[in-house]
Parts: C-alpha cells; sequence; structure tokens
C-alpha cells in the first residue's frame, strides 16, 4: 500500500514524521473501511451535486403568521431576503428557526429550495427520495465524527500540519 507522501506526491518537512504520518493514514483508511462505504450502502459521489428540492406545500402553508410588534419595528428589523425594515403591525412569517420573512420573500424561496436563507435549517420535502437521503447522510455523519470527532480532527490536522507540497 503507498504512503499518504506517495500518493499525494508531496514529502514531509521532517523524515521522522513520516512513520507518524503512514500510521495515521492507515488509521484513516481503517475507519473508512469500517463504514463500509465501498459496499454500496452509502453513495458519497453526488452528496454535495444535489440540490434540495422545495420544502413541503403544507409545512409552507402552516408556518406561523406573526404581527411585528411595536418593539421589533423600533429595533427595526429587516427581513433577509429583500433587506426592507419591517413596519409595525404588519404581518410576516415565522420559519421553525424563528427568523422572520415578508411572506413574498420567502414563500418563492421555499418554492424551490427547503431551507432557511439564514441559517439553512431545512424543512421537511414532498420528496421522498430526498427524505432518505437526509436520513442516511445523518447517519453516515453521525458514524464519521460523533463517534470519533477526536480522531478524526487529529487525523485531518496531522496529515495536513507537517506536510509541504
Amino acid at each position: 500500500m503507498a504512503s499518504y507522501f506517495d500518493e499525494h506526491n508531496c514529502e514531509p518537512t521532517n523524515p521522522e514524521e513520516q512513520y507518524r504520518q503512514n500510521a495515521l493514514l492507515e488509521l484513516a483508511r481503517s475507519l473508512m473501511q469500517g463504514l463500509d462505504i465501498d459496499s454500496g450502502s452509502f453513495d458519497l459521489s453526488d452528496w454535495n451535486q444535489r440540490l434540495p428540492p422545495p420544502a413541503a406545500k403544507a409545512v409552507v402553508q402552516s408556518l406561523p403568521m406573526v404581527i411585528i410588534s411595536p418593539e421589533q419595528a423600533d429595533k427595526a428589523l429587516k427581513c433577509p431576503v429583500c433587506l426592507l425594515e419591517f413596519e409595525e403591525q404588519e404581518t410576516v412569517r415565522e420559519m421553525p428557526c424563528k427568523h422572520l420573512f415578508h411572506t413574498g420573500c420567502i414563500l418563492p424561496w421555499l418554492s424551490k429550495t427547503n431551507s432557511c436563507p439564514l441559517c439553512r435549517l431545512e424543512l421537511p420535502t414532498d420528496n421522498p427520495d430526498y427524505e432518505e437521503f437526509k436520513k442516511d447522510k445523518v447517519i453516515l455523519c453521525n458514524i464519521c465524527f460523533l463517534s470519533c470527532p477526536v480522531i478524526v480532527i487529529f487525523i485531518i490536522h496531522s496529515l495536513h500540519s507537517s506536510v509541504t507540497l
């Protein structure tokens, strides 16, 4: 099996570090093999290319309507989409994350994607394939990062901190 340095066509800054770097690479490979990614149970190839579908129509219709209070109006709160200030007694939509938007701003947004424009909190969709994809993604993230975050961070940091290209 090739070393980290052979695979990446680079040299360690300190030759004594090569053994440690190769050991970390082997550990990373072992962790990835333990995830059984190659079996096809997780298709990682297109995860970054997928665009989320629109938010579920029932969820969008059930977003609470909020009336802007005098206190909120005094704070000069703005709609994050159009950047216009909310006016006192104006009715706006509230996302589950508590961000407020003009109805005319957030409805077109949610007809294209399922997330809050500010914090990216995702709403459910009417697309069963995407909902299944989200569940798989959460499972994989939990396996990779929640079960061994210190090891993963240490491996990534160690592999990149002492390598010169």
